[in-house]
């Protein structure tokens, strides 16, 4: 009867504590503000319910990454080539010059189009994202998206005749990057023609456009980074048939982890192999998730860097774009106060969902991609907070 007397004091004891400890962790998120690194030591780390999903393919633009090789370690060569399609054309730059021999040099990492169709080539940008090129990743991922996000669509039309190559992003042409920096462009655009598409790298004094008609060595892929090739799936809308509730423990969505959420495949143009896209870096996910408020309570997003296994491991930085209905979209800096948060016990307040008095079920609405530089997954993980 001790025993038994002594376990149900334990459990009690402990039932508790934690009742005392999430009470403060709401009051914690409660009072925090959007983007900042809050503290909640022995909470964001544990392994909380996943959030059964529903991942639909949405019609989006063809997707070209260049990631493999991430670092170009010759002084002039053509990283990516893909062949496209009249339409949408989703481009992600991801790109290091790592030259050593003869020297480190000074190089230009360039995106092209050459216009291989039969009549002049029209290109207009909807999206895009340039940084400037630099040693530090998770600024430059951080950034990308936040710029791609924040972009609005050109009215500009670059004219390419056919057979005339010419420069996607006119930066890139300027930039001029030194060893161990990286080019990062994230580029969404329309074109009335079939067109290859190239990623290269060569001197800073020659003009993309001339690299891609002299340059014959095109690197194979190593299959060792994120990857490369030109992928089908660039858009996913992820629902879920469970409606959360605030009177239900805390749960996490977790997208981009290659187990539940498996990498998207497409096909390398050079090789004609199939291609994996590990990370799914530059797949946009358009979350639409149904919940209910009890007693007043509303709904924190928190998110976290799960993974410091390893150096390339030890920050996460990303930028996310909240949907909100009736109002202007907000994108938030994950996380604003710094470049990086580090791990556990540090999360990071995405947002904050108040209850609507008018509405029994309400939907939340948000846009997360992987963040580039950042090691994955990044639990998007929904608190209950007492308001």
């Amino acid at each position: 009867m001790k025993k038994i007397f002594y376990l149900l004091l334990f459990i009690t004891s402990q039932s508790a504590f934690s009742q005392k400890a999430t009470t403060a962790v709401s009051e914690k998120l409660k009072n925090g503000k959007q983007g900042q690194i809050i503290q909640l030591p022995g909470f964001i780390d544990q392994d909380f319910s996943k959030i059964p999903f529903k991942k639909v393919v949405l019609p989006g633009p063809q997707f070209i990454i260049s990631d493999d090789p991430e670092y170009i370690r010759v002084p002039q060569a053509i990283a990516t080539k893909e062949t496209v399609q009249p339409g949408s054309v989703r481009l992600y730059v991801y790109n290091v010059n790592a030259v050593k021999e003869p020297k480190k040099m000074p190089r230009k990492i360039t995106a092209v189009i050459k216009n291989i169709g039969k009549s002049t080539l029209h290109l207009r940008m909807l999206r895009y994202s340039s940084q400037k090129p630099s040693g530090n990743y998770f600024l430059i991922g951080k950034q990308g998206l936040y710029d791609y996000f924040s972009s609005k669509e050109s009215q500009k039309i670059i004219a390419i005749k056919p057979g005339a190559t010419a420069p996607i992003d006119q930066q890139l042409e300027k930039n001029i990057v030194q060893f161990d920096e990286l080019t990062h462009g994230l580029y969404e655009f329309v074109i009335d023609q079939p067109a290859e598409i190239a990623v290269l790298q060569t001197s800073p004094q020659q003009s993309g456009a001339d690299a891609y008609e002299c340059i014959k060595n095109i690197i194979p892929t190593s299959h060792k980074n994120a990857g490369r090739g030109l992928f089908g799936v660039s858009n996913y809308q992820i629902t879920s048939d469970k409606i959360l509730s605030t009177d239900e423990p805390v749960s996490q969505l977790l997208v981009a982890d290659g187990i539940d959420d498996l990498w998207v495949l497409g096909k390398e143009g050079v090789s004609g192999k199939e291609a994996k896209l590990s990370g799914n870096y530059g797949v946009m996910y358009n979350v639409e998730i149904n919940w209910k408020s009890t007693k007043g309570k509303g709904l924190a997003l928190v998110t976290w860097n799960s993974r410091t296994d390893n150096k390339w491991c030890s920050g996460m930085a990303n930028s996310i774009l909240i949907k909100n209905d009736g109002k202007a979209d907000e994108i938030i800096s994950v996380p604003s106060s710094q470049l990086t948060t580090k791990g556990a016990p540090e999360a990071v307040l995405v947002q904050l969902f108040k209850p609507d008095p008018n509405k029994e079920i309400q939907t939340l609405k948000f846009v997360y991609s992987p963040p580039g530089a950042s090691c994955l997954p990044t639990p998007l993980i929904f608190v209950p907070i007492d308001l």
